[in-house]
């Protein structure tokens, strides 16, 4: 009898503890282009954030989003299969080593708050081994994590990330690549589904009005089906996430 009730006092201790059936982080990329981008850290929750290097409003937001104790990390355009344009502070295949190192160097000291990065676009230099050995090399000497943007079901990211020692993780879910209320809470509605199944998941998502709009009631929505929004580095580790089954965005 003794024994019985201590394993019930054990369990409701346990429960009691952590009244979250899963954890998610939800990453706002493409930070920096926009004053209103400054909004998106007026929402309330632990929502993580994606400067993109050299535009205009990425030390303000950086700094700020500091003060308020918020994830940051340095959103690093890399050469996507499309061509598109990359702006400042690419990383491409035609760069050696050195440039290469260099140029991510240069864009980690402008942004000192910053402690991981994820690739913007990225779809052609990502399948890379060689150029993402050494953006690992990198992140390792700084004690910086890395988050698969998966722009590319081929990329080869996360295992130069292993293979350096690099903590890591990717997205599962694009919160807002339809940017409506129906698609955005079909997302979500899809980001609850892996957490639930495997006890967490990432959703990127970016600062247009809409979204902006929506992250609210998302919020709200997860803590009712019982799923904690934590800060995007809580759910580093060393193994790659599954990728859910959708189209992909640069």
């Amino acid at each position: 009898m003794r024994s019985i009730t201590c394993l019930f006092l054990l369990a409701v201790t346990l429960f009691s503890s952590n009244c979250f059936a899963a954890r998610v982080a939800i990453l706002i990329d493409d930070i920096g282009n926009h004053a209103n981008d400054l909004t998106a850290l007026d929402i309330s929750g632990e929502l993580s954030y994606a400067i993109l290097p050299y535009t205009p409003y990425a030390k303000p937001f950086s700094t700020r989003a500091s003060q308020l104790s918020r994830d940051v990390i340095l959103h690093v355009p890399m050469e996507a299969i499309s061509g598109k344009a990359l702006g400042p502070g690419a990383l491409t295949s035609d760069m050696d080593k050195q440039a290469l190192q260099t140029q991510l160097v240069e864009a980690l000291n402008d942004y000192p708050d910053v402690i991981g990065i994820n690739n913007h676009m990225g779809s052609f230099l990502t399948q890379k081994v060689v150029p993402m050995a050494w953006t690992m090399e990198i992140l390792r000497e700084r004690s910086l994590f890395f988050i698969d943007s998966k722009t590319t079901k081929d990329s080869q990211a996360q295992n130069m990330a292993k293979l350096f020692g690099v903590a890591n993780a990717s997205r599962q879910v694009f919160l807002d690549n339809i940017p409506n209320e129906k698609q955005m809470m079909f997302r979500l509605k899809q980001l609850i589904h892996i957490a639930k199944k495997s006890g967490s998941g990432i959703a990127i998502a970016h600062p247009y009005p809409e979204t902006i709009k929506f992250l609210p009631n998302a919020i709200t929505a997860l803590k009712e089906q019982g799923i904690e929004l934590v800060p995007v580095s809580e759910l580093i580790g060393d193994k790659p996430m599954q990728l859910a089954n959708q189209t992909t965005a640069e």
